[in-house]
């Protein structure tokens, strides 16, 4: 590296070379250390020195890392390629990923918003029901909005009951069971025919599986039910439709059956 006692003409001080570009000092003494853009030239005073070369490098450092180039594709890659082709490929590369971290972005965004929505529909700053909510979202579960009419006793028993890829499956299987009530109800299925209760039979065994057999929770899940139909939203429509096939189908299959589950329930 050529040293100079005083700064000569057409060259600059890491200060200036910052300022042109738009960059800081500590960027520029940072890209120096790991060797990306070194000074062309050093005072006697130990002052970095700068040219009109450098600057183009700087700008082509610059333009890389909006692109997303880390410095080491930078330095260790992009400044060895010979052709357009080599270079095309790398391109080709970064194109993937930003389209995959896009994806990401815009799933985040869509959570975000929908989070917001379900937050100024709560009454009271909740964390736990956020986090259940935001957990939903990312597993795109469709029930993610119902989260927020449950108490913290069946959020507690529901986490303790299962995990996450548990939880969200059992939450999908109920929701797929729900749009097969309406499917049945607005296509005239009686509740008491063999189909009806084939349905009602499935979907006892689902809630069953989900209470673990503690029927003293039934309760709580008829309660939730009432307020998604008092909500008056998507869930709650598609709730009031379904719960219109559900409960004569249910009162038909335990009518075969001989047993009222709702009894045991009393009992307690």
């Amino acid at each position: 590296m050529t040293k100079h006692r005083v700064i000569p003409s057409g060259y600059m001080t890491v200060g200036e070379l910052a300022k042109k570009m738009n960059t800081t000092v500590r960027t520029l003494q940072y890209y120096d250390k790991e060797g990306v853009l070194s000074p062309s030239a050093e005072s006697e005073g130990g002052r970095r020195l700068y040219t009109d070369k450098d600057v183009i490098k700087l700008h082509q450092i610059q333009s890389m890392k909006f692109l997303g180039f880390s410095l080491n594709d930078i330095k260790n890659r992009l400044m060895l390629l010979d052709t357009p082709d080599d270079v095309a490929v790398v391109l080709t590369a970064l194109a993937t990923n930003v389209r995959e971290k896009i994806e990401v972005l815009t799933e985040a965004l869509q959570a975000i918003e929908a989070l917001k929505s379900e937050v100024l529909q709560m009454r009271s700053v909740d964390f736990t029901k956020y986090a259940a909510i935001i957990v939903n979202l990312q597993m795109k579960n469709e029930m993610y909005s119902v989260v927020k009419h449950m108490d913290d006793d069946m959020l507690k028993d529901a986490h303790n009951r299962f995990d996450v890829e548990s939880g969200v499956a059992m939450s999908k299987r109920i929701t797929a069971l729900l749009e097969l009530a309406v499917q049945f109800h607005d296509n005239g299925v009686l509740p008491e025919s063999e189909k009806g209760l084939a349905f009602a039979k499935g979907f006892w065994d689902t809630v069953t599986e989900y209470t673990g057999g503690d029927m003293s929770l039934l309760p709580k899940m008829i309660a939730l039910s009432d307020d998604l139909i008092k909500a008056g939203d998507e869930w709650g429509k598609k709730h009031e439709k379904a719960n219109a096939f559900i409960e004569p189908a249910l009162t038909a299959y335990f009518t075969s059956l001989g047993v009222n589950p709702f009894e045991v329930v009393e009992l307690k």
